[in-house]
């Protein structure tokens, strides 16, 4: 096998995906999009042809028919490469309406040089400008920003710190609020940190034990996939405690 032609993707939009792919060597088919999962849909396959324990159904939608024919027919340019994941500043600059973070971490980046300043006594102040101004385009434009923190009480270290610089975001535009741990415990959470996109797209944040970022995202645009991700914010910051209002224990 060869390294596979981009060929091209798009048809949902934003995250270049789907996406349909040829190995210039052996002339073979990479198609990335959503894995079928209906059992009806896949009960009406099988009556046409049967589908192995090692196979995937990959659904394309009507806006990707171009694309196919291109890669079927190969004519396209060789060694085209795709965009590749979306940046953050990417997906944010895309976004019309909403962006929302879940935090559900005690600890994150345990080496940033603003906490380890506010251990030893400083202020604990960094230069966050490469942030504000992210924020302040979004909301500029009428995208509303808002921020949930799950945190356990009494807090780490580190949530006391970023408590404390918190008024950063608040002044840059974003929304943020507190949820005690133990208010959420009948609430069924996502496995991982989240930024979610206008309802719509979802990126998982992925770290490391310590709290460090594995700079490893997972991106979720199914609506079956991103419906319970919504729901699960909602819930958690009708419970959570504005920032104003919360305070440290």
């Amino acid at each position: 096998m060869g390294n596979p032609d981009f060929v091209g993707g798009g048809g949902s939009g934003d995250e270049e995906c789907p996406a349909v792919h040829r190995d210039p060597l052996t002339g073979g088919f990479y198609l990335v999009g959503r894995q079928v999962t209906d059992p009806d849909v896949l009960s009406g396959l099988r009556e046409h042809l049967a589908i192995a324990a090692d196979e995937a159904v990959i659904w394309q939608p009507a806006e990707m028919a171009d694309v196919l024919a291109e890669a079927a027919t190969g004519n396209y340019a060789q060694g085209r490469q795709g965009p590749g994941e979306p940046t953050f500043r990417e997906l944010l600059a895309r976004t019309q309406r909403s962006a929302v973070h879940l935090e559900m971490r005690d600890t994150y980046e345990p080496d940033h040089p603003g906490f380890n300043d506010w251990l030893q006594g400083g202020s604990g102040r960094v230069d966050r400008t490469p942030w504000t101004s992210l924020v302040e385009e979004a909301t500029a434009r009428g995208v509303k920003m808002r921020r949930a923190r799950i945190v356990s009480e009494p807090p780490t270290d580190y949530i006391r710190w970023e408590h404390m610089i918190t008024d950063v975001n608040i002044a840059a535009g974003e929304d943020v609020r507190w949820l005690p741990r133990r208010q959420a415990a009948d609430l069924l959470l996502p496995h991982a940190d989240f930024w979610m996109f206008d309802h719509r797209i979802v990126r998982f944040n992925y770290n490391a034990g310590d709290g460090t970022s594995l700079k490893a995202y997972e991106f979720a645009s199914d609506p079956r996939r991103v419906a319970p991700v919504v729901a699960a914010f909602e819930m958690v910051w009708e419970r959570a405690i504005p920032h104003e209002e919360y305070k440290l224990g």
